[in-house]
């Protein structure tokens, strides 16, 4: 049987199978990252199979972090009958190290906050080292 063949379904369908929110997939419609689906008699959005398959795409990706150019570039890239791995591993490499670089960031936020609640007196006292901390102005 064709991946591309098989029964219709409809937006509520589509949105159970792939755990995707309704309104996400008519945005993602509108910005051209899923097709137009074909409409019932009644105008219903009816999605094939491939729409399936296209939005679970979209939503892994989108779960791994990518934007949404990223995805755009990720679904040309698998678009293509040869899918080269190497300009796809080049998208992932450089999202890896965006990825890196935030955990990098959240980490010395981390560190900045254990040492500001350290501060912290534990009584009702009105000289509040975090408020002090946080009201200082400091320049870059």
């Amino acid at each position: 049987m064709n991946p591309q063949s098989g029964p219709l379904v409809s937006i509520g369908t589509l949105s159970r199978q792939t755990r995707c929110n309704i309104e996400t997939i008519r945005f993602y419609e509108k910005i051209g990252i899923l097709a137009k689906p074909t409409r019932s008699a009644g105008g219903h959005r009816m999605y094939s199979p491939a729409h399936v398959g296209r939005l679970s795409f979209v939503r892994r990706a989108r779960e791994l972090g990518f934007t949404l150019d990223q995805v755009r570039a990720l679904l040309r890239l698998s678009d293509k009958p040869d899918r080269p791995c190497a300009e796809a591993k080049s998208l992932a490499q450089i999202h890896l190290d965006e990825v890196r670089a935030k955990i990098d960031d959240l980490l010395a936020m981390q560190r900045a906050l254990t040492d500001l609640v350290g501060q912290c007196e534990t009584g009702d006292g009105t000289d509040c080292a975090l408020l002090k901390a946080l009201s200082h102005h400091r320049s870059r």
